[in-house]
């Protein structure tokens, strides 16, 4: 951040996240227990303010919890009333995480008490407008004895008597997942016990002392629910680990030690910002808690609108500024928060949030939309944006830069010039912009203008002509607030870095580069049929390894009514179920409209020659401007006739394709936009061939490879390829970039100008050598492909048995991270035939290593193992593993050999055992085997397992007595959801009927049932 005349002023006491951090420089005091750990850390919160309390049991719990509540609200409980608002608001056992965090997060978190006279009154949880006057204590080495198991937790920071954050700690040493872990046994083990209080948990925080890191709520107990309802997901989502999250000061500065942690993100009025202020339930059930840099850069706008109201610098571009937020790291969360904090700040009239034409409908305002329900108001016409400007009541609105330019340009004079308002506009390099700002200047009076950008336009990358004076970010919006760039992102996990490669494509002397080439004949060699030709067939021989479409399948959340959603004028429930996808997919970006039709063709006929089963779309608009696609319109009049038929005829085979009905007019064009743009979110389309579209603005977690026919640079290179690295699951380790154009110059000055001049070294990867053979860097060696199989050769050659936990915890180790570099080399083409490992080793390699994982897994509930210090990477097994239309080729081919190949059957079950989706169908497939007979495999494969689910099905219905219509629609539910619900209500309709309270062991009764259930999903799902 520049330095500002302003700095002393906003310098303030209250902020949440520092400005700048020392850690502190710690003296090496030998080794370090769990317990010493502990104490350490509790002396710690004492220090900075926090009540210890001697509170072991739940009796002493609700004690302590009706006392604090009766100091918060200065009101005392009868004994009568306490029970019953304990039972019923705090206790009720019919509700869960969620309905517990929305009564924390929403409706300022009062709750309702009927008092003894039978008037009502208003009781607080929390107090979210002073939060000073909230009381803070730890607790520690609680037990809870009423769940599966006795558990003892950490340590717990109870607010108001209500445990709101819970802290985890591991030694020194051990692996930080490992807490993570711990926290998902709980979970399913003890938190719903008794009271279940410790459901209204909002934040944990995890550490080895070394390393600590928080996340929600519902991150933990969505992944709970994944874990155990479809153990063969590799999904990976805001529920996972990799979504846990490092504290920072407002320099992206990571607060990693646990001390440092606790002197910053524990202080507390950082928690009680963080837990009234900085979280957001979603209208998904969702809890996100934000993170620094989203916080820094929400307060110091905040601060700049005070500060200039203060100072009267409002309606001047010091009144303003501007956020560079790589993409990819959440702006439109920050921009809500940002907008509904600042609706609170008083004399602020309204809030206009600005967005580009297209954007309105895709994203911003479905965001918007889920974070939270009705809060801004999106509008169709100017008409409408002008009743919104008019009303007191419309706090935040969301319009687009195009309304709000007609609106300007009609209304010479209106009261809502004058009145205190804040502007804020997304992705603020959106060339319009010029014309926009100037109107709005000349307009607007007491007006705070502030832009978020991913790629900001200094200087260097300003576009040629136009005013002088209004071309940089800085120029328009005033000075740089805060700063988060894409080696920011990349350290935090937050976005995937790139893997770049260069196909040489123009064949010319070997001493001359093809940017030496005179411009002309390098145009037409680069527009060459043959060299379409050629480079679309790199495509379709590289494309299954590129998008790791040759892998296994996963589970995905797919949209289901595209067509209805695309056509929509207004909000339509969008409906989703899970489905099982395999790969990712893909975007080949253009220079031009007439190679986007050569690309388009003969995709098209290699596709068919090759009989591949691949969907391909194309999509582009009229732009005066070729070298700006920030100019992205839905203007199709302006393209010459040749163009726009052909985009016709393409839109046909679109059409054919997923029975719809577009083409290239007006409103039926810009439903064809949102239905490809849905459709490559839902990863059904492969490769989707574009001029300037979509190469800005658009995220889909299932694209992970952008192929590159056109220059680009700086902010647009950028731009484009970060398409690329949203993160999905541990299979997407990099956004894949295949460049047909030498752009090695262009990559190099962009990454160094929107990170810095080291930048590369984080955000691309490491060459194919690197990987496969080892590198020394500043940590020392980094072992190789090659080092590591000839480690796994040497210590754990197959057919010997693993024995004693030292080795089997260093096989295990060993092994993940061999996964994970064969997974990263997957991607090289320099990989094909150099893999170290055969098939059958990999698979009985796989089996080993499955083996530990369930050996080791089910003794979690003992307060020592060896998986205290070791992470599994399963989600790569699962990645890798074999599938059912595997073992069914391998059926089939037994039994053309009148059964006689014995080692087919060997073949059959090496592949089972390396599964485990497939290990829990054992059974199933051996007997399979023997039921066969030659012809249609898998037609009798089908007819044998709903034979078989039907009778196992009945047979569970009969012996527990469940009722069978009820159960039948409850496992039907489960299939589709890939997912079975063993919480809440839904086992409890199943049941048969049985005293709720004492006698016939209704609660072992249905742990049995459930046991089956999970045992019957697992052994029918996904086959």
């Amino acid at each position: 951040m520049s330095n500002s005349t302003y700095n002393i002023v906003a310098s303030m006491n209250g902020a949440t996240v520092a400005s700048e951090y020392e850690p502190e420089i710690k003296s090496d005091q030998g080794y370090q227990s769990e317990a010493e750990l502990e104490a350490d850390f509790i002396k710690q919160l004492t220090r900075q303010g926090y009540e210890y309390l001697e509170i072991h049991k739940e009796a002493d719990l609700i004690d302590n919890l009706r006392d604090k509540l009766e100091k918060l609200n200065d009101y005392k409980f009868s004994d009568n009333e306490w029970k019953s608002f304990f039972g019923s608001v705090l206790a009720n056992p019919a509700e869960g995480i969620v309905e517990k965090t929305r009564k924390i997060q929403e409706g300022g978190s009062i709750q309702l008490l009927i008092r003894d006279n039978g008037e009502p009154k208003n009781i607080k949880l929390i107090d979210k407008k002073n939060i000073h006057r909230n009381h803070v204590q730890v607790i520690n080495q609680y037990v809870e004895d009423k769940g599966k198991h006795d558990t003892r937790y950490d340590v717990t920071i109870l607010v108001n008597g209500l445990p709101l954050v819970h802290v985890e700690l591991k030694r020194r040493g051990v692996a930080i997942k490992e807490a993570f872990n711990q926290i998902n046994r709980y979970q399913r083990d003890s938190f719903w016990a008794g009271s279940g209080l410790f459901e209204f948990v909002q934040v944990f925080v995890i550490s080895n002392g070394t390393h600590t890191k928080y996340y929600s709520n519902t991150t933990r107990d969505s992944h709970i629910k994944e874990m155990k309802a479809g153990r063969n997901k590799t999904k990976k989502t805001s529920n996972s680990f990799e979504f846990t999250s490092y504290w920072a000061d407002a320099n992206n500065r990571i607060i990693s030690d646990l001390v440092d942690f606790t002197k910053t993100f524990f202080t507390k009025h950082v928690l009680l910002n963080i837990l009234t202020k900085y979280c957001v339930f979603t209208t998904e059930e969702l809890l996100l808690v934000m993170r620094p840099y989203q916080i820094a850069a929400t307060e110091r706008i905040l601060n700049r609108i005070e500060i200039a109201t203060n100072y009267k610098k409002a309606g001047t571009i010091e009144g303003g500024g501007y956020i560079w937020h790589t993409t990819g790291s959440g702006k439109t969360l920050t921009s809500f928060k940002t907008a509904q904090l600042a609706t609170d700040i008083e004399g602020i009239n309204k809030v206009i949030f600005v967005v580009d034409r297209k954007d309105l409908d895709y994203q911003t305002m479905k965001e918007y939309d889920r974070f939270e329900k009705g809060a801004a108001n999106s509008n169709k016409s100017t008409a409408v944006l002008q009743k919104q400007l008019e009303d007191p009541t419309k706090k935040i609105i969301i319009t687009t830069i195009q309304k709000l330019d007609v609106f300007v340009s009609k209304n010479n004079k209106h009261d809502v010039y004058g009145q205190h308002i804040v502007i804020i506009f997304d992705e603020c390099h959106r060339s319009q912009f010029g014309k926009m700002h100037a109107a709005i200047v000349k307009a607007f009076r007491n007006y705070h203008l502030f832009g978020f950008t991913g790629t900001p336009i200094f200087a260097v990358n300003a576009r040629k002509g136009g005013d002088p004076t209004l071309k940089t970010t800085e120029q328009l919006f005033g000075e740089r607030l805060h700063t988060y760039t894409i080696v920011d992102a990349i350290n935090d996990g937050n976005v995937l870095p790139f893997k770049i490669d260069y196909i040489k494509t123009i064949k010319m002397k070997e001493d001359v580069k093809d940017k030496e080439v005179p411009a002309i004949d390098r145009q037409r060699a680069l527009e060459d049929p043959k060299r379409v030709k050629e480079i679309v067939a790199y495509m379709l021989e590289h494309y299954d390894q590129k998008t790791k479409r040759d892998a296994k399948t996963y589970s995905f959340k797919q949209l289901q009514n595209i067509a209805e959603v695309a056509k929509a004028k207004k909000e339509v429930e969008e409906i989703k179920a899970a489905a099982r996808i395999t790969g990712f997919n893909s975007i080949l970006a253009t220079s031009s409209i007439p190679m986007a039709q050569k690309y388009y063709n003969e995709l098209k006929e290699q596709i068919k020659e090759q009989g591949r089963d691949l969907k391909i779309a194309t999509i582009f608009s009229y732009n005066p401007n070729a070298d700006d696609f920030d100019e992205e319109s839905f203007d199709t009049e302006g393209l010459d006739q040749n163009a726009r038929d052909f985009l016709d005829s393409a839109i046909m085979d679109y059409n054919l394709m997923f029975h719809t009905n577009y083409d290239t007019s007006g409103d039926k064009f810009q439903n064809y936009y949102k239905d490809v743009s849905l459709r490559m979110k839902n990863k059904e389309l492969d490769i989707l061939v574009v001029v300037d579209m979509f190469l800005t603005g658009f995220d889909a977690t299932t694209l992970n490879t952008l192929w590159v026919d056109k220059n680009l640079r700086m902010h647009g290179l950028i731009q484009a390829f970060s398409r690329t690295n949203r993160i999905l699951n541990s299979i997407k380790t990099f956004g894949n970039i295949v460049c047909f154009r030498d752009l090695q110059e262009e990559t190099d000055e962009a990454i160094a100008l929107f990170g810095d001049k080291d930048a590369s070294s984080v955000v691309l990867l490491k060459d194919f050598d690197s990987y496969y053979n080892g590198y020394d860097d500043e940590k020392g060696h980094r072992k190789g492909y090659t080092e590591m199989v000839e480690e796994l050769n040497d210590r754990f050659p197959l057919g010997q048995q693993i024995t004693g936990e030292q080795n089997q915890k260093d096989f295990i180790m060993l092994f993940g991270s061999l996964l994970r570099l064969r997974n990263i080399l997957t991607a090289f083409d320099e990989f094909e035939g150099k893999d170290l490992l055969t098939e059958r080793q990999m698979q009985d390699y796989q089996s080993v290593y499955i083996d530990l994982y369930n050996i080791i897994k089910p003794k979690e509930e003992e307060p020592e193992n060896i998986n205290e210090d070791i992470v599994f990477e399963m989600e790569l097994i699962r990645h890798i593993e074999v599938n059912i239309d595997y073992i069914l080729m391998l059926v089939a081919k037994y039994h053309e050999g009148n059964c006689e190949d014995k080692e087919i059957v060997g073949d059959i079950s090496r592949a089972i055992q390396s599964s485990l989706q497939l290990r829990s169908k054992k059974e199933l497939i051996e007997n399979f085997i023997t039921y066969a007979k030659a012809g249609d495999i898998y037609k009798q494969w089908h007819e044998y397992v709903e034979k078989q689910k039907e009778a196992e099905l009945e047979s569970i219905i009969t012996e527990e007595k469940l009722k069978p219509e009820e159960t039948r629609v409850f496992i039907s539910n489960a299939m589709r959801d890939g997912s079975l619900k063993t919480t809440g209500t839904e086992i409890d309709q199943i049941m048969p009927p049985m005293p709720r309270f004492g006698g016939g062991n209704r609660v072992e009764k249905k742990q049995g049932i459930i046991a089956k259930l999970i045992a019957f999903f697992e052994k029918y799902f996904g086959i």
